[in-house]
């Protein structure tokens, strides 16, 4: 009884349609026919006239729609007397909005999956070992906090136990749980194993990464994209086309009654229907693979994208330098050579320092501390370790150090750092930053999709930016660009729509200009994610491919429903249009009609699980060492 209350109140005019109808039923069980033709009739009329009032308002803002043929079918039905036959398509018009509620709810549920798991509470342990709850935006970063098997981290934090099983599935689409040491880092959403865990805050609920997750999601869920409205584009013909066949029936009849009969079952709620179904359904599929379409119309235009540009740092390459090779000097080793500056990068800020420090660790070299370090900006590091004076930093730096230097230049996009021990050169160390291992596949997918032009628009120098585009086969390459030369490009980019993949503060603007923007939003800033379209949650470029390939299928789905409908909708007419179905009768199977397209549309909701070509199917998981950071 209360869900029945419930469904009441969320669609009154369903209900007072049926209420009206049994009120219609018993008046003419009871011999008060003309009085059950009044009480449908002035109903009826009364959803015509606000269907009309709507009509008009489009039509002053030169939007043409379907509602022209419900008000005519509504009109036309009660004044030949098929006065049920109105009601009918009554319920038809309010009907149709519960099923689309319905569909769309279905359509949703990878999206509102998200935002039901909003982490609400937590456990803080307290000085004295107390574990207290409270609300999840009362944490603050270092607070250490107990989190029970089963339960979701409420904010990002650090593992604190010695090991720890976390769910992040919801987070990066990985299905297999993942292990997690002592000074791991544990994100905000993701859900502890059958062990509790203790945890220390690194940062505030509002700034935690699922946060930041639901937040675009939200923006997803209640986007009103005017291109959703895919069917309007064929209101014009499928309204004439009706009109005609409705006229030519009575014309050649001579009966009126064959107007209203052919007009029922050309009301076009198939039409107005399918398409937000299946546009729903796309987001959702595309939500369910890290991919979080902020506005319906971004798969359309993706499914149009003829030009994709790629920024190159951070996008088409890992954006972490990596070391490639280090090369001693006589009297040194290479492992003495890559440990004593990796030992002197952990005083440094430089952006490099952590690869100098990784390399070290890599090869099972300790990293050693120093009794004496200092920084010198934009120059290097000096620091005394083990009794011995190591000079890190630029050619220039260590040269005033050890007057023996050699230089050492690097090939095309490496950077070189040189190195002195105890005032003499001890060599150099060679660090790249690599290109992704699916960049290649990206490209040749997106290829295979319809995408006949590919873009390199990057900051960095051409020599760099040219041996990396070339080994992809990109051949249309912008070096050194800055934000405003990155937007000018776009703008101007042929073909259309031109989608753009960044990750920096410095792509906001351009993926703002885009016709499409797609920040990689893993590893990428804020600013970034909230100038762009669609935003990439897993560090992973193939996703790009497969967000097109989504909103191929999605406009596919959504027209196939739309051809669906009206294929449907016209054999009826045809068959209206002889006296072989009643007016009544048609009603009750534009009903079906609705259905059939309803359930067409929401194979959206797999739209993202054909495999891509160029790609391996199925879906690719990322490394175990990607972690979502949106910032």
């Amino acid at each position: 009884m209360t869900r029945l209350v419930a469904l009441v109140r969320r669609f009154p005019l369903v209900a007072v349609t049926i209420g009206i109808g049994l009120v219609a039923g018993a008046l003419v069980a009871a011999g008060l026919e003309p009085a059950a033709r009044w009480v449908i009739s002035l109903y009826a009329l009364t959803i015509a006239a606000v269907e009309a009032v709507r009509m008009i308002r489009g039509l002053i803002s030169k939007q043409f729609g379907l509602d022209i043929l419900a008000v005519t079918a509504i009109v036309s039905t009660i004044v030949v007397g098929e006065y049920w036959a109105s009601l009918l398509i009554v319920l038809m018009l309010t009907g149709g909005e519960a099923l689309e509620v319905a569909a769309a709810g279905r359509a949703q549920r990878e999206l509102r999956s998200l935002l039901d798991r909003v982490p609400q509470l937590a456990h803080r342990i307290e000085a004295n070992g107390d574990v207290v709850e409270v609300p999840a935006d009362e944490v603050r970063v270092g607070d250490r906090l107990l989190v029970r098997p089963a339960e979701i981290v409420p904010v990002d934090a650090e593992l604190a136990s010695a090991l720890g099983g976390f769910d992040e599935s919801s987070l990066t689409g990985e299905s297999l749980p993942v292990d997690k040491v002592v000074g791991d880092a544990v994100l905000s959403g993701s859900v502890n194993g059958p062990v509790a865990v203790e945890v220390v805050a690194t940062a505030l609920a509002a700034d935690s990464q699922y946060q930041r997750i639901v937040e675009l999601v939200r923006e997803a869920a209640s986007s009103k994209a005017p291109l959703v409205r895919l069917a309007d584009r064929y209101a014009l013909p499928f309204t004439a086309v009706s009109l005609g066949i409705a006229g030519l029936a009575w014309a050649l009849s001579g009966d009126p009654v064959r107007f209203a009969e052919v007009l029922v079952v050309a009301t076009p709620c198939p039409l107005l229907i399918a398409a937000p179904v299946a546009f729903m359904g796309g987001m959702s599929s595309a939500a369910k693979r890290g991919i979080v379409m902020k506005n319906a119309g971004s798969l359309e235009k993706l499914a149009r994208a003829r030009t994709v540009a790629f920024d190159k740092t951070g996008t088409l390459t890992v954006g972490r330098p990596a070391v490639v090779g280090a090369h001693a000097e006589a009297g040194f080793t290479e492992n003495e050579l890559v440990q004593l500056v990796g030992s002197a990068e952990r005083y440094s800020s430089h952006v490099l320092a952590e690869s100098l420090q990784r390399a070290a660790v890599d090869r099972g070299l300790p990293l050693l501390d120093s009794s004496d370090a200092r920084e010198v900006p934009a120059h290097g590091v000096i620091a005394t370790i083990g009794g011995r004076e190591v000079v890190v930093g630029k050619p220039a730096f260590v040269g005033d150090h050890a007057p023996d230097l050699v230089p050492r230049p690097g090939a095309s996009g490496e950077a070189v750092i040189y190195a002195a021990i105890d005032g003499r050169f001890a060599g150099v160390v060679v660090l790249r930053d690599a290109v992704r291992t699916d960049a290649a596949d990206t490209l040749a997918a997106l290829r295979a999709l319809g995408v006949t032009s590919t873009l390199m628009v990057t900051g960095d120098v051409a020599a760099t930016a040219d041996t990396i585009a070339s080994g992809l086969g990109i051949t249309d390459v912008h070096a050194e660009c800055l934000p405003d030369d990155k937007v000018r490009i776009i703008r101007e980019a042929q073909p259309r729509p031109v989608v753009m993949v960044g990750d920096g503060v410095n792509d906001a603007p351009v993926l703002a200009v885009a016709d499409v923007g797609i920040a990689m939003g893993a590893k990428g800033s804020t600013a970034a994610s909230e100038s762009a379209d669609v935003v990439i949650l897993i560090d992973d470029l193939a996703r790009v491919a497969r967000a097109v390939a989504i909103g191929q299928r999605t406009v596919r789905i959504a027209l196939q429903s739309i051809w669906l409908g009206i294929a449907i909708s016209i054999a009826l007419m045809l068959v209206a249009s002889v006296g072989l179905l009643p007016a009544i009768a048609g009603a009750a199977l534009q009903e079906v009609v609705d259905l059939i397209a309803i359930v067409g549309a929401l194979r959206a909701v797999r739209a993202g699980a054909a495999p891509v070509p160029g790609l391996d199917a199925p879906l690719r998981q990322p490394a175990r060492e990607q972690q979502l950071v949106l910032s």
